[in-house]
């Protein structure tokens, strides 16, 4: 309604009023909810995706919860492109006339699920796609964020973290998706490779690791059909799905000083699937 009064901004949290999250992937899913979050925390956010329209909706969704909008900054960004991620990092870290000047905390949640096919059969263009979105793009990103984040430690002092999404797929096998298993593993190589590096300079790195949730990727899997989501939530100890919201609160607490004795951890968040 036209009248309707705007909600009350949510009340700040000390540990993150004033910081700066970065979210790649924040027009849907985790990466979404991960930015409702950290923004209903007193986080300024900067947010990419490839999608200009999920974009807009997350957007939609802050206004909705109450985030002014001058503490929201968003582009379109393809992981794929080295000139994205920098102009995206730049929104958070560039001067005062461009950016927020600092850069806390960083999301890498861009992802794709791939094809659906055996090993043998994996098609080649979609194997090189799928490698270069979810691995290559999270180094890809790391290497403009920790450079700001350095920076943020040297003018500010405290620990910046990042936070790189992998999945229970990172851990175990997934028949018919070897592209994204070998994806997900990578970047937990990835992730305490560079948490070795720079733990000592004030930048923690962590993977999260979340299992079958409710996301418009596992929607993908599904496709509409009862009995295949039947099958999946079959695989999951406690008896359902995982929601963004749930894995969301893992991304807050790994950002978090409470984790701050946490380093090139891969955080599980998967109902009871790796248990076993």
């Amino acid at each position: 309604m036209p009248n309707e009064p705007r909600p009350a901004p949510p009340p700040a949290d000390p540990a993150f009023e004033g910081r700066v999250a970065l979210v790649t992937g924040a027009g849907s899913g985790i990466g979404r909810a991960a930015a409702l979050a950290l923004a209903r925390r007193g986080a300024r956010l900067v947010l990419g995706d490839v999608s200009d329209e999920g974009l807009a909706g997350t957007r939609a969704a802050l206004d909705g919860a109450g985030v002014d909008a001058s503490r929201v900054r968003a582009a379109r960004t393809d992981v794929r492109r080295d000139a994205d991620l920098a102009a995206l990092v730049a929104l958070a870290a560039g001067a005062p006339a461009d950016g927020f000047g600092r850069l806390d905390f960083a999301l890498n949640s861009a992802g794709v699920g791939g094809v659906e096919a055996r090993a043998a059969d994996y098609p080649e263009d979609d194997w090189v796609r799928t490698i270069d979105v979810n691995l290559t793009g999270v180094w890809r990103s790391m290497r403009h964020e920790i450079p700001a984040m350095l920076a943020t430690v040297r003018a500010h002092g405290g620990t910046t973290s990042v936070v790189n999404v992998a999945s229970v797929a990172g851990l175990n096998g997934f028949p018919r998706h070897a592209a994204y298993a070998a994806s997900k593993h990578g970047v937990i190589g990835l992730t305490r490779s560079a948490a070795l590096e720079y733990a000592a300079s004030g930048v923690r790195v962590n993977a999260l690791c979340p299992g079958f949730t409710a996301t418009p990727m596992v929607e993908r899997i599904t496709r509409g059909d009862a009995a295949r989501e039947a099958r999946l939530t079959a695989r999951v100890p406690l008896g359902r799905l995982g929601t963004v919201d749930e894995v969301a609160a893992a991304v807050v607490y790994l950002c978090s000083d409470a984790a701050a004795f946490m380093v090139g951890h891969a955080m599980v968040v998967d109902g009871g699937i790796t248990a076993g």
